[in-house]
């Protein structure tokens, strides 16, 4: 019998537990069978598309970096002095950057959605002893409630997002001097208490605020992919489930969070020399133009890490996101039941 959009229509997909429990479950179903083969395909698929995007930015921003090229030659050629990207070529790309950013961001969204609406589903269905799940069966359960798992991250991203930058602006609020009583310390001084107080403490403590937001409304996706809610009534439940495991949520997500930006910074570095030979490249077919080449070297090993947190890295994020929801779920329903045999 079919349900409304804020009703459960599955069984409890989950057991009480503890940290160990839930990382070692994630370990195990994260890392094998449909899940991971369906990880692959994503992330086979983000690269593709990222790939596209980031070249369909250096192809749309071509003729300006040969505009800057072209400004430079000229000024070194008469022996004047020069800015860079001056002569109206710094708007253009800022404008191209900005698409492109906005590009991947939704890709990103696609990607996060996607992996974990698909985690929740194998996670559930592993604890049920479902048997046998294909990657097929597995997309098939899991695009049922893709919209709903989109509009949940949106709304968390926009959440938390808004917390970030919220700690953004006053930190350049502090630094223009625009908040009354506090002055930015001169070059070369010692930072009053006040100003240390006010232009970094209190910024990093809000922008802090967003990570811990998140952690709260992780569990969201699965609870509205699994319990069939609607957006808003799976960000809310998964407030209430975490109310009472707020440090089991909040060290599940600094080590999860500690482990995916680890494995970027190694990435970032071990692909370093990547970029030589990929500049090499950028300056044979845009002839020598060192201006776009720089700009590719730059963001080519990080964006490159970036593409590898799919395979290495989501499946644990997942997985254990989809197990501490599992988790919080049994334990609800746990203490609703002695509650009801104690009266």
């Amino acid at each position: 019998m079919a349900r409304d959009g804020n009703q459960p229509t599955e069984q409890p997909c989950g057991r009480p537990g503890g940290v160990g429990g839930v990382l070692s479950a994630a370990l195990v179903r994260g890392y094998r069978g449909a899940a991971y083969g369906f990880t692959l395909r994503v992330a086979a698929l983000t690269a593709l598309l990222g790939c596209a995007i980031v070249a369909g930015g250096f192809a749309a921003a071509w003729d300006t970096f040969e505009g800057v090229r072209n400004y430079a030659d000229r000024n070194i050629a008469n022996e004047d002095s020069y800015v860079a990207y001056a002569d109206g070529g710094w708007f253009p790309l800022v404008r191209v950057g900005s698409v492109v950013s906005l590009l991947l961001l939704v890709l990103g969204l696609l990607v996060v959605s996607v992996l974990h609406a698909a985690y929740a589903v194998a996670d559930c269905h592993a604890t049920r002893d479902g048997g046998a799940l294909s990657v097929r069966a597995l997309w098939r359960r899991t695009r049922r409630r893709l919209p709903a798992a989109l509009a949940v991250n949106a709304l968390t991203g926009l959440a938390v997002g808004a917390m970030v930058l919220a700690g953004y602006v006053l930190w350049m609020f502090v630094e223009r001097g625009e908040v009354p009583g506090v002055e930015p310390t001169p070059l070369g001084e010692t930072a009053t208490p006040l100003y240390t107080l006010v232009g970094w403490v209190l910024p990093i403590g809000v922008m802090c605020l967003g990570p811990l937001l998140y952690f709260r409304l992780s569990p969201a996706t699965a609870e509205t992919v699994l319990e069939r809610r609607s957006p808003f009534v799976a960000l809310y439940r998964s407030w209430v489930l975490t109310r009472g495991a707020r440090m089991r949520v909040f060290g599940l997500g600094t080590l999860l969070m500690a482990t995916a930006a680890l494995v970027v910074l190694l990435a970032a570095y071990a692909l370093a020399p990547l970029a030589h030979f990929a500049g090499l490249g950028m300056l044979w077919l845009s002839d020598d133009n060192v201006w776009i080449t720089g700009v590719l070297v730059m963001i080519l090993p990080t964006a490159v890490a970036l593409l590898l947190l799919p395979p290495l890295v989501m499946p644990l994020v997942c997985g254990t996101i989809a197990r501490l929801h599992g988790e919080l779920r049994a334990e609800l329903r746990a203490g609703a039941g002695d509650g009801v045999r104690g009266a």
